[in-house]
């Protein structure tokens, strides 16, 4: 008998995201329902002083959170945590909590499973973390597929391998520098220069238009197929991850990447210079620890294979369902 799961929905679109591609592989086991998150002023306040209530919720553009409470609750921020503490309380404990990254040490004890990134793991961690490498994503060859069929014709005029691009930018108010957009694009042109191919490439909103201008000038006389932040068509990056042969990505996003490396493609990681924080450090180096990527930098990066797909949603779902006892 399948089990009832909330799953909290606020305005941090990674987080959404993560817990989008967790929803389609708990389907089998749970009726989920969506609720949707809208905040007020107080849930700038720390958790301690927001303790286990609603006073954060703006209930009347919120969705409802009354009786009956689920088996389980799906919490994906920090905020959404004192929400999903409260929906525990109200239930008498009967909801289990299940929290997508680290909420903070307050109230820690009262969630039942927090899913924590194996780059953030520090020594001595609670019973109820369970580390993970990467973060959940949406990628999986049911959707790989249909975007391969849809896309593969709008390529069909480039030369082969096709190597997708997929740009980030700035970082904790560290800026995507012009001199790593330079650097990018000579790391870029090393790979075509001896294989040929084309780029499928795109940028992001905080790639900055200098940065972006200056990658392009790098990339100016190799066939693409390009999609840069604000222009107005239909966004291609699923189908330039379907299609890529080989896929580069810069190392600022953890999101990124994990949705790189869930294709079970060679992907080669740039992190630049004094741009990454080393918490995304760790990250990266957790990716080629792992053997599901590799640096772009590297001598052997062109012959890089995978030895692995990366699909942190399976090993979490997995955990997930061995918390319950199951008609």
């Amino acid at each position: 008998m399948k089990k009832t799961l909330w799953v909290l929905l606020d305005n941090r679109m990674g987080s959404v995201g993560q817990a989008r591609g967790l929803m389609p592989m708990l389907e089998k086991n749970f009726d989920i329902v969506e609720k949707n998150i809208v905040y007020t002023k107080f849930a700038a306040l720390p958790n301690f002083l927001l303790g286990s209530s609603l006073i954060s919720l703006d209930k009347s553009k919120s969705s409802s959170l009354k009786l009956p409470y689920p088996d389980a609750v799906l919490s994906i921020s920090r905020r959404t945590s004192v929400i999903a503490r409260h929906i525990k309380k109200q239930s008498k404990g009967k909801t289990k909590i299940i929290q997508l990254l680290h909420p903070g040490n307050y109230g820690l004890k009262d969630i039942d499973l927090v899913i924590t990134p194996e780059h953030d793991r520090k020594d001595n961690p609670p019973q109820n973390m369970f580390f993970v490498t990467g973060s959940p994503h949406r990628i999986t060859q049911d959707i790989l597929k249909p975007a391969q069929e849809k896309w593969e014709p709008e390529f069909s005029h480039l030369p082969k391998p096709w190597i997708s691009v997929i740009v980030g930018g700035a970082i904790k108010k560290r800026a995507f520098s012009i001199e790593n957009a330079i650097e990018l694009g000579t790391k870029i042109r090393k790979p075509l220069e001896k294989t040929g191919g084309s780029l499928l490439i795109t940028t992001s909103r905080r790639t900055g238009s200098a940065a972006e201008q200056a990658l392009m000038n790098e990339l100016k006389d190799i066939p693409a197929y390009t999609f840069l932040w604000g222009e107005k068509k239909e966004n291609p990056l699923t189908g330039f991850l379907a299609c890529a042969d080989k896929i580069i990505a810069t190392g600022d996003s953890v999101s990124m990447c994990c949705e790189a490396c869930g294709t079970g493609k060679p992907v080669l990681v740039f992190c630049g210079k004094d741009w990454l924080t080393p918490k995304h450090l760790r990250f990266v180096q957790s990716l080629y620890s792992g053997k599901y990527a590799t640096a772009l930098e590297d001598d052997d990066a062109l012959t890089f294979i995978p030895e692995k797909t990366l699909n942190p949603s399976g090993i979490i779902v997995e955990k997930i369902i061995q918390m319950f006892d199951w008609d």
